[in-house]
């Protein structure tokens, strides 16, 4: 198996795209064992798209992209402006606001990064924002976009690991508010350091505010109906992917009427784009996670970390560090995928909710997507502001530290992840 893994390094230093890394590497584990039959890689690269849960990954995907192009995002806009105006750093809290907003629209870290860079970058940089401070804001503060539901790690993880989605779309919203909070300081004391103004003086009047949110309250109640939906057993979590889809069209050609043909057209093709990557990727998954079984590298991971410590918060801790580390080489949804079914046996033995794993883990193999050298939502925005790399990661240092303390609050204190989904859907 060290063969596979180190094959795997080598393919993406090399630069080849994750999906083909990842089955090239696993097919050497059947070149290394000729005794298992040549038909296994096949038959798991279509099985591993069978799954009827795995569903939700493309219908969620095509609703965020219905969403963006409903003309929603602007209303959240000006509702995030309207909010956070005042705050010291001005655009840059707005940003921030407006992540933890398109949390129900977008779903993806990646897109919703690109999108405010695209949108709010230019508009920073003529307020004398410095490149590397704006695409340290916009990356990480998008870290609040998968964590609130419909994020697409949730249900990555909820599938592999048959952890409840439902569960698991509950739990986002405290750890959720705790990110904008942490990064909200931190964007509050470096803006006073750096002499970033707020975008605006006067409070927002109650009508200001309440116009603000009715204009949004599409997008506001998306992720409520996501959830009421799951607790009154209406929908699986498949089925409520169609129906987010069905609702974001309804947004886009009836709410705002923004969604015509072009922009229904270009939806669908983006939409094509994502899932085909996504799930061209968890085919391949198939054949590099059956060497992984079956060389019992679980049992082995597992024994090495518990003859460390059988201390749950140390593990989960030691799980953490190894998943920050690892995402700085593999991206954020390949982590989830491989390391599930590694890591949570081991969790689970040592008595930690699969929930309140599931969102510090999706947390960590997030932080993934902002650092150097692979981060995907870092070249994003990056790419976008035509930011040098050094200069982004010189820059956004004080965003990595508050995340990383929000994911080391969430390792000791369980009732933060766990305290709205046992509210919704009772103690497991």
């Amino acid at each position: 198996m060290l063969i596979v893994a180190g094959a795997f390094v080598v393919l993406l230093l090399t630069g080849m795209p994750v999906a083909f890394a990842i089955g090239i590497a696993g097919a050497l584990f059947f070149v290394q064992n000729p005794d298992l039959p040549a038909t296994i890689p096949i038959q798991l690269t279509v099985s591993q798209t069978q799954n009827f849960a795995l569903l939700a990954v493309p219908l969620f995907i095509m609703a965020g992209n219905f969403m963006n192009k409903s003309g929603i995002t602007h209303q959240l806009l000006s509702l995030a402006a309207v909010l956070t105006g005042r705050l010291r750093g001005g655009l840059a809290q707005v940003s921030l606001v407006l992540s933890g907003l398109m949390g129900g629209v977008s779903g993806s870290c990646i897109a919703d990064a690109a999108m405010q860079a695209r949108m709010l970058g230019p508009e920073m940089m003529s307020r004398g924002f410095s490149k590397g401070y704006a695409a340290g804001v916009f990356s990480f503060g998008s870290l609040l976009t998968p964590i609130i539901p419909p994020g697409i790690g949730m249900i990555l993880y909820g599938t592999v690991g048959q952890v409840s989605i439902g569960r698991l779309f509950a739990a986002g919203f405290v750890p959720a508010f705790l990110l904008w909070a942490v990064l909200a300081f931190a964007i509050s004391v470096t803006a006073r350091r750096r002499g970033y103004q707020a975008e605006r003086t006067e409070r927002a009047s109650v009508r200001e505010m309440a116009g603000a949110a009715r204009a949004g309250i599409w997008a506001l109640l998306f992720p409520i109906f996501l959830l009421l939906g799951l607790r009154a057993g209406v929908f699986t979590p498949s089925e409520i992917g169609a129906f987010a889809v069905v609702y974001a069209v309804f947004v886009g050609w009836f709410a705002y009427r923004q969604l015509g043909r072009a922009a229904f057209r270009e939806a669908l093709e983006g939409s094509l784009s994502d899932v085909g990557a996504v799930m061209f990727l968890l085919a391949l998954s198939g054949i590099f996670s059956y060497g992984i079984v079956f060389e019992q590298v679980p049992d082995t991971i597992s024994g090495a970390i518990l003859d460390m410590t059988h201390n749950a918060h140390l593990v989960l801790l030691l799980i953490v560090l190894f998943t920050l580390v690892a995402g700085c080489f593999i991206d954020g949804a390949v982590l989830i995928i491989m390391l599930t079914p590694i890591f949570l046996p081991l969790v689970s033995e040592l008595g930690v909710d699969p929930v309140h794993f599931g969102i510090v883990f999706i947390v960590a193999a997030t932080i993934g997507n902002f650092t150097p050298p692979v981060g995907a939502a870092m070249y994003a925005v990056c790419s976008v502001l035509r930011c040098p790399i050094g200069v982004y990661t010189r820059e956004s240092w004080p965003f990595l530290v508050a995340v990383c303390l929000v994911a080391v609050a969430l390792i000791f204190i369980p009732g933060l992840v766990l305290w709205v989904p046992n509210l919704l859907f009772g103690m497991d």
